[in-house]
Formats: structure tokens, C-alpha cells, sequence
């Protein structure tokens, strides 16, 4: 966890304010941070624009629950992002993160952390609603056999866009999920609403996947 200074755009503010900030705000890798001077969340706020930009002043460092950010001698792990409307945030900084560490371990030779693989299970009600989808896929098509994602709409009213209808499902459903736990090897991250959070802790549970290796972010 970090303080840091901000200011939002479009909103003005009387004074600079004090903000905590954890991954779990964040739609930016972790590993941008110390190289620009800015990160982006996205929040369901009806007083403010949906996106929102802070402004670092000062160098800081990540933390908190939902933080990925494995040293190079940690062991590697398959993660499994599951994200529900804003809850992209989260899921979207480590999944933008897990493809920094991959380029990472490319330029070294492989002697950074050498990740096992990362696949995102997105959900919102349309395809309008689905924030960061296009970078989500480019993300995923530089690493193919490492980065994977699954976009789930709920209540589609319009024909999905031609471009988008291979990544493009309904509801998450157990398959998809189980198709991607290895008790011994996923790391799981779930960020969403608090009944979509409490079934699939206890889904993923049934697996066999350890309730330490269940990480989830609570914003409500």
C-alpha cells in the first residue's frame, strides 16, 4: 500500500489530496509505475467521470491483498484472473503485469520470473460495458500459449461485433473455470460483485483449489 499524491481530471479539486492505492485500483501494470507519471482505474461513480487519471508526484511502490509481483526466484504458478464489471481493474493491472514479466524474461535470457501461464475470465452485462477488451486481446495475442481470455456478456441486447465474437460467451461457467485449476500450481484472483465473488470462492473450493490460493479484492 502506498500514499501518493493525485489530482483527477475534469474534476477540480480545491487541494491535493491524499489517496491509497493498491493494485486493486489500478488499470495499469505495476511494472509502468516507476517508468510514467500516471495510472488509470475506472469507477462506477455517478459524481465523477468513469475514468479517472492520477497523477504521481512521488515514486511508490504496489501492495495489498491483490498483488502479483513475484520475485525471479518464486516459484512459477498458472493464474486464473476472474473479473466481474469494474472489477476489471485488478485483473486486467496483473494481467498487463504477467505480460511485463514475460517480455522481462525474453530480454534476459529466461532469468527473470518465468511465469506458468495467465487466463482471464471477464464477465459484464454487453460488450460496451467489457472496458480495456481490445487490449485484453492484443495482450493475449502476443503470448498465445501463455496469455488466454474468455469475454462473457449477460445481457446482449445487439449483435456482438464480428472482430470480438471468437473471444465472445455467456455466463462463466464451471467447465471453463475447472479447465483452468491445477490445485497445485493456479493462483487464482477474483474481483466483482460480492455474490459472484462467494460462488465462485466456493466453486473453486470444490475443485480441490486451496482457500489460500483463492485471492479477492472486497470494494463493496
Amino acid at each position: 500500500m502506498a500514499t501518493i499524491d493525485f489530482f483527477v481530471e475534469q474534476v477540480q479539486v480545491e487541494m491535493c489530496t491524499k489517496f491509497q492505492v493498491n493494485q486493486s485500483l489500478l488499470a495499469k501494470s505495476v511494472g509502468f509505475l516507476p517508468q510514467g507519471g500516471a495510472i488509470e482505474t475506472f469507477r462506477n461513480v455517478s459524481k465523477l467521470p468513469n475514468k479517472v487519471r492520477c497523477y504521481l508526484s512521488s515514486q511508490c511502490t504496489v501492495g495489498g491483498d491483490f498483488d502479483f509481483n513475484p520475485a525471479p526466484s518464486d516459484p512459477s504458478v498458472d493464474l486464473l484472473l476472474v473479473a466481474g464489471g469494474v472489477g476489471i481493474n485488478p485483473s486486467y493491472s496483473t494481467l498487463l503485469h504477467t505480460a511485463s514479466l514475460l517480455h522481462l524474461n525474453q530480454a534476459s535470457g529466461g532469468r527473470d520470473y518465468k511465469i506458468g501461464s495467465a487466463h482471464l475470465c471477464y464477465s459484464a452485462k454487453n460488450t460496451q460495458e467489457l472496458l480495456f477488451k481490445s487490449s485484453i486481446i492484443k495482450a493475449c495475442g502476443e503470448f498465445p500459449d501463455k496469455l488466454s481470455c474468455d469475454l462473457h456478456v449477460t445481457q446482449q441486447s445487439t449483435d456482438v461485433d464480428l472482430h470480438l465474437q471468437p473471444f465472445i460467451n455467456h455466463k462463466i461457467t464451471e467447465e471453463e473455470l475447472q479447465a483452468h485449476v491445477d490445485p497445485q500450481r493456479t493462483l487464482c484472483f477474483l474481483c466483482g460483485p460480492r455474490p459472484m465473488i462467494e460462488a465462485l470462492s466456493k466453486t473453486l473450493m470444490d475443485f480441490g483449489l486451496p482457500k489460500d490460493r483463492i485471492l479477492f479484492e472486497k470494494w463493496w
